[in-house]
């Protein structure tokens, strides 16, 4: 997620697309990780499976006349890849996080389960226990009531944003069922890649913008019906309303959608879409080719935040330094995904790092930069301390997390700092990062012992 507040530094846009442009034209070869990527659900050494898996999402959904309110049907798939058998599966519905079980966004029918305290959770218990290998499905009949409010899940005058909308599925592993709760302060998400087919039925005077690859084709009389396919992300948003969109493509061949409301200007827009096309270009060079192929681009500057991220899908104020960051969310929790409540350093302090990275930011003073302000405070800390400690969020995650980021890389040599993520993201391509890997990856590339360096930067794990 991006600052609530904006970039560590303001700058013009025009000053960003000069450094973005010298980044891409000196930016190595993306790889294609090809038959080295990692399968959905699998894991590092000393990792057990992580399960359900295999998991696909096939969901249809017929708007209202607003596109605040949607009806159909969701279909969820999966496989059991854990040796123990599995009796029961864990359905996370994070749009009741707002309203509770009072006043639920997103409700479920035709589907037995027992729901938690605050409606996010949904136990299902399966017709029997699965065994290793052997596949379940869940068929649900959903309704979707956007809440009142600029959110990442809400509405503001016509336009609905529909981040977290869709149920997705709990993971297990070694540490349990993941059934963290919710928190506004950044993220709690935490998925396996999956497959996702979504037919959204709207009125024609609306654009929707989403996740994968869309297809309009005419519904009944005066709506369109849009099919977005998916495959291999970890959740599927969107938003509908009647924005101003531009379209482009990067060198790269990216396809990129900017939609825009009333409050940002056509030049603005046209920035950010050109913004958008060389960072993405600069990312893949880094860290792998972006294999989605398209990429939406909402922009709205009464948000609360500076940006959100979603797989293909990123909603924005007119903030440069956020855009960029909001796309290397692509590649640090969208494709190497990671426990975004449990450790949520794994994506945000790299994002960070990857923008600065992108805009030519060094922040050579970061070894001079405060830091602790307790003895409990860690870099790597779960999301259950920054809510007890908002105020240092933002301060210790995001800032001090790419500045440690920026001095392991002044350790090793930047050289080697490059090719450990890029070898890294490949590694965990489509698969699930930790604090332990990464730590045992940078230290099987350094000449010295990262012991002390983990300690001073405290990053426990």
């Amino acid at each position: 997620m991006g600052r609530r507040h904006g970039p560590r530094a303001p700058f013009a846009v025009l000053a960003v697309l000069a450094a973005l442009l010298s980044v891409v034209a000196a930016a190595p070869p993306g790889h294609h990780p090809g038959g080295s990527r990692t399968p959905t659900g699998s894991r590092t050494p000393g990792e057990g499976p992580r399960t359900p898996a295999a998991v696909s999402h096939t969901v249809t959904l017929r708007a209202d006349a607003t596109g605040a309110a949607w009806r159909g049907h969701q279909r969820v798939a999966f496989t059991q890849v854990a040796p123990e058998p599995l009796s029961a599966v864990y359905l996370r519905l994070w749009g009741n996080a707002r309203g509770g079980c009072a006043a639920p966004a997103v409700r479920l029918t035709g589907l037995a389960g027992t729901a938690s305290a605050d409606c996010t959770t949904l136990r299902v218990p399966l017709p029997r226990p699965l065994r290793q290998g052997e596949s379940g499905t869940l068929d649900f009949e959903l309704s979707i009531d956007v809440p009142e409010g600029l959110d990442r899940f809400g509405h503001d005058g016509d336009h609905s944003f529909l981040g977290n909308a869709l149920p997705t599925l709990a993971v297990l592993d070694d540490d349990g069922w993941h059934l963290d709760p919710y928190t506004r302060n950044g993220e709690s998400f935490y998925s396996l890649a999956a497959d996702w087919s979504v037919a959204l039925d709207h009125p024609s005077g609306l654009l929707v913008p989403a996740t994968g690859s869309a297809v309009d084709a005419p519904g009944g009389p005066g709506r369109t019906l849009t099919t977005a396919t998916a495959r291999r992300t970890r959740d599927f948003a969107w938003a509908a309303g009647p924005f101003s969109r531009l379209t482009g493509r990067s060198a790269g061949g990216v396809r990129i959608g900017v939609f825009a409301t009333p409050d940002v200007t056509a030049e603005e827009a046209h920035r950010m879409l050109e913004l958008a096309g060389g960072a993405v270009d600069a990312l893949s060079g880094r860290f792998g080719a972006y294999p989605y192929g398209e990429l939406a681009v909402v922009l709205d500057n009464a948000f609360w935040f500076s940006g959100m991220e979603y797989p293909g899908f990123v909603l924005d104020r007119v903030k440069p330094f956020a855009l960029v960051h909001e796309l290397a969310h692509q590649w640090w929790y969208g494709i190497v995904g990671d426990d975004q409540y449990r450790a949520p350093w794994l994506d945000e302090s790299f994002s960070e790092y990857a923008a600065d990275l992108v805009l030519g930011q060094a922040h050579d003073d970061c070894a001079a930069a405060p830091r602790w302000e307790s003895e409990d405070e860690r870099l790597a800390s779960p999301m259950s301390h920054w809510d007890a400690h908002p105020d240092r969020y933002e301060a210790v995650v995001y800032d001090h997390g790419s500045c440690a980021l920026h001095e392991l890389g002044r350790l090793l040599g930047e050289d080697t700092m490059a090719a450990l993520l890029r070898d890294y993201a490949r590694a965990h391509w489509y698969g699930v990062s930790t604090t332990a890997a990464f730590k045992a990856a940078a230290q099987a590339v350094s000449p010295v012992d990262l012991a002390p360096f983990w300690r001073e930067h405290r990053i426990d794990g």
